[in-house]
């Protein structure tokens, strides 16, 4: 099941041997071939802090630290050295020369810059289809429904939050921020889903951050134990650095105070970053869920309660953590603290679930509720298992200079394309759940600044991530679930961008997934091709998008019963969250 990997050992460094050498990924000059352990890696020498040269993140000896792990399951550190694998550092993964256990590393991250220009420089800018938004279908239910706003300066936003948006290249509002905005407040609880793409992050931080300058909050600690407004929950790290990094835009110039914490870093340095105040703690469950236990920070002035990618955390991986932020003792129930939850995905059960949480809430529907966004075209190739490594490199010849996000279903996976591809002359990195935190922030990191055009990744890169001039997203394996096919391929074609998305269709693995595949593409009213149709029942599909979340429960006759025994939603045993 679905478990956030925060909680693994801190990782563990094999001292390097002098005459040690390894292969490297990489390609057209780029860390090819082999190369002395030191010399590959140069943030990993043998010294208590060195920074690395490219970026102010550094390494850390952790001999003294307290914190607690939970060495549940092997990670990358600590399998065995079969083959003469890598942890993707460089080094080996053999712990057992001369019996001694290798000092404990923990990776501090760069800090996000302060400095204007370049805290606003890597916004999608809005596409040639952008003006196409205003024809998109919007459902609202509930009762006493605010009026929506056709433009930014209609909500009553303060100066500065003006200043902010204008920086931040938004022209006008997307249909989610149209509706949500003047939701939020109003100071209503709210359950939207719309497709990926369309601006949810902006929908909720702009409205929230504009009540905190009204109230003039002050970045809030009391004896060293922070008391945010605002908590954001999300269930992947790199999610979760990407709305810190738009939290930061839209307090830019203000006294509001945005902090971070998540798995994988430095435990001491992220509590005292969050210890000496904030107003918005943004962050991945289980690292949340350890602070507030240690009294890192507690929840009485809590006024917003924030859950993206709800549909995930509404499933029984992080249900627990979810109740114990809800139902925590600190919650001051006097301030009414408002419950807003982000999805492109609503399906009828975690519905039934949210309402358990949320009191006289508006449901707000955007486009075709699980469906794939119409800017991104469809492709799909009749493969076999043993071809999806020449068609890959056939399909990268073909399409030239741009980025492309190459999905794969297992970790190991990942980085066996990764290399495969570098050995191909196409310079490729990869992402997974496995992958220390250092290496999977270098890989998004290479990949967004297109030091990298090709990023090799499992699940963990399906949600929510905002990279600019994604052109392609092929899908070497399909998902077992068509709601994350949808996800996948929004990582392009996003804010009115045109995108492509291609995948390999092998029958013996993907026939269950071929009806979905089918009503995803007439919803987008793109071309259903013939080898997919005969998978479906009666030669044809039939149905609606209700499994999805696209209408409000209370209006199909749906309970607020949350006796029953839900579904586990997709449950991914190779990729840990």
């Amino acid at each position: 099941m679905y478990t956030e990997d925060w909680d693994e050992p801190e990782i563990l460094q094999q001292q390097p041997q002098e005459s040690s050498q390894t292969r490297t990924f990489g390609g057209r000059g780029r860390g090819r071939g082999f190369k002395p352990i030191e010399s590959a890696n140069p943030g990993m020498r043998d010294k208590s802090t060195e920074k690395n040269n490219d970026d102010n993140s550094y390494w850390v000896e952790d001999v003294t630290s307290n914190d607690s792990f939970k060495p549940s399951r092997k990670t990358d550190n600590f399998k065995s050295n079969r083959r003469g694998q890598t942890n993707g550092t460089g080094f080996s993964k053999d712990h057992s020369q001369e019996g001694e256990k290798p000092k404990r590393q923990v990776y501090v991250p760069q800090e996000i810059s302060n400095d204007e220009n370049e805290l606003f420089s890597n916004g999608i800018s809005s596409g040639i289809n952008f003006n196409k938004y205003d024809d998109t279908e919007v459902k609202v239910s509930g009762e006493n429904i605010p009026n929506k706003i056709s433009k930014f300066d209609e909500a009553g936003l303060s100066s500065l939050v003006m200043t902010n948006i204008k920086k931040s290249s938004y022209k006008k509002p997307t249909p989610i921020q149209k509706h949500a905005i003047p939701i939020i407040m109003s100071g209503r609880d709210l359950m939207a889903c719309a497709q990926t793409g369309s601006g949810k992050t902006a929908a909720f931080l702009i409205p929230i951050v504009n009540s905190l300058l009204e109230e003039e909050s002050l970045p809030n600690e009391d004896d060293g134990v922070a008391t945010p407004q605002v908590l954001v929950v999300t269930p992947t790290r790199e999610l979760a650095i990407q709305i810190y990094i738009e939290a930061k835009k839209f307090t830019f110039g203000s006294a509001l105070m945005t902090e971070i914490c998540y798995g994988g870093t430095a435990v001491r340095h992220q509590m005292n970053k969050v210890q000496s105040g904030c107003n918005l703690l943004i962050g991945t469950p289980g690292r949340l869920s350890d602070f507030l236990k240690r009294k890192v920070f507690t929840l009485s002035e809590i006024r917003y309660f924030v859950f993206d990618e709800a549909d995930r955390m509404l499933d029984m991986s992080f249900l627990t953590q979810v109740e114990e932020f809800l139902n925590h003792p600190t919650v001051n129930k006097n301030n009414d603290p408002r419950i807003l939850m982000f999805s492109a995905t609503f399906p009828e059960e975690v519905q039934r679930l949210a309402t358990k949480y949320l009191r006289d809430y508006l449901f707000l529907a955007v486009g075709v509720v699980g469906g794939a966004c119409t800017d991104v075209e469809q492709r799909f190739y009749p493969i076999s298992k043993f071809d999806k490594r020449t068609k890959l490199i056939e399909l990268l010849g073909e399409r030239g200079s741009g980025k492309t996000l190459v999905f794969v279903e297992k970790k190991r996976t990942a980085d066996i394309i990764a290399a495969y591809l570098s050995e191909k002359d196409y310079p490729a990195t990869s992402m997974h759940g496995d992958r220390e935190q250092v290496l999977r922030e270098e890989a998004l990191k290479d990949f967004k600044s297109g030091r990298m055009d090709i990023l090799v990744a499992t699940a963990v890169a399906a949600r929510g991530l905002d990279i600019k001039n994604v052109s392609h997203v092929i899908n070497f394996d399909l998902p077992r679930s068509v709601d994350e096919y949808v996800h996948r391929i929004g990582r392009t074609g996003r804010v009115g961008n045109r995108g492509l998305a291609t995948s390999f269709f092998d029958a013996e693995a993907d026939s269950a997934l071929a009806p979905e595949l089918v009503r995803i593409l007439a919803q987008a009213q793109q071309e259903v091709p013939d080898f997919l149709q005969q998978y479906c029942r009666n030669g044809s599909w039939t149905g609606s998008a209700s499994k999805f979340g696209g209408r409000d429960i209370r209006k199909n006759g749906g309970t607020n019963d949350t006796g029953k025994v839900l579904k586990v939603v997709d449950v991914y045993e190779e990729e840990e969250w």
